[in-house]
């Protein structure tokens, strides 16, 4: 096994990592069902109170929907305040995984404040605006960060090395551009749910003419985007998946995980399209796509991190052979 610099105390705080990485994406889940669910103004415009009230009285469906959103996401915000007092206590000070334990807390602020915007600038319900498309793709962006964030915390946590980018050689540059492509599926995806929201059709023949109608609503228009970006992307990924083993012998299992799910996603979203995209189908195309995420931040930190793993096996096996060159002489001295 690669060596570890991480103490006794690191296992547990993985497990607990782990647990605010599941935390973290049933909020997630859960926020996306707001929005899919029309209850984003559940609470008015108020923030951080729900209609004025720290707890509302005689709430409606759409402010129960909203204030549990809320309630999980403070508890959500508590795991990671906790995460990070944990790496303080079980590690030094430099030590990556309390820097990783600082990155997520603070996308974690950020990512309160873009739902707070979001609610105060009244960008919910049947907003239709540029500005709530653009506001949401930042949202999806600063939360496949925050995912990223958590894992690699994870990961660390449990002693996996760290990333080391220049010694991956040209592969690189094709994760590097798988990552792009993740992240660009994700945010149009964000936009082609609103839109998906907003102009709901009757028919997928109707929906089909939206998308190309010239005189169709941006939001429907710019739905074409993410079905483009989930193909080209996920052709990329498919088979940067089937060929890490080639690269590295250690990220064999991340790889097929990694080209599973997106074989899973492709059916989901098929599937959902011929559907006329119903809410449960809605939420389970989120969850395959942040499972797919994280999967390929797993093989990222497998195939980037083998590289530090392999050079310490390297220089421990030079070692060993020079302290074998230098004690048989003594011996045969003898």
């Amino acid at each position: 096994m690669p060596p570890t610099d991480a103490p006794d105390s690191a296992p547990r705080l993985a497990r607990f990592a782990w647990f605010t990485v599941a935390a973290n994406l049933l909020v997630i889940l859960w926020g996306a069902f707001v929005r899919a669910s029309g209850s984003g103004a559940g609470c008015g415009n108020h923030w951080p109170l729900c209609n004025g009230e720290v707890v509302p009285p005689s709430p409606t469906l759409a402010t129960v929907i909203e204030f549990t959103h809320r309630l999980t996401s403070g508890v959500a915000l508590l795991l990671v305040v906790a995460l990070v007092v944990g790496a303080r206590r079980a590690l030094p000070r430099g030590h990556r995984v309390r820097a990783a334990a600082w990155v997520c807390l603070g996308v974690m602020i950020l990512e309160a404040l873009i739902g707070a915007g979001l609610v105060r600038f009244e960008l919910v319900a049947d907003n239709a605006s540029m500005a709530r498309a653009l506001t949401l793709g930042a949202h999806l962006l600063n939360t496949l960060v925050l995912l990223a964030a958590l894992v690699l915390t994870a990961l660390w946590a449990g002693g996996a090395p760290p990333l080391r980018w220049r010694e991956a050689g040209r592969s690189r540059w094709l994760l590097g551009l798988g990552t792009v492509g993740l992240i660009l599926v994700g945010m149009t995806g964000a936009i082609a749910s609103l839109g998906d929201t907003l102009f709901p059709a009757r028919t997928l023949a109707e929906g089909l003419a939206q998308d190309l109608d010239p005189t169709s609503h941006l939001l429907l228009r710019l739905r074409v985007l993410h079905p483009t970006f989930a193909v080209v992307a996920g052709v990329l990924v498919l088979w940067i998946g089937t060929a890490a083993a080639r690269w590295r012998v250690e990220a064999g299992a991340a790889g097929r995980r990694v080209a599973g799910l997106v074989l899973v996603q492709w059916a989901v979203g098929l599937t959902a399209l011929a559907l006329l995209v119903p809410v449960p189908l809605q939420l389970t195309h989120l969850l395959v796509a942040d499972l797919l995420w994280m999967a390929w931040v797993v093989l990222l930190a497998r195939v980037l991190g083998a590289q530090s793993g392999s050079a310490s096996r390297t220089s421990e096996a030079t070692a060993r052979a020079a302290s074998m060159s230098n004690t048989v002489p003594a011996d045969s001295s003898r």
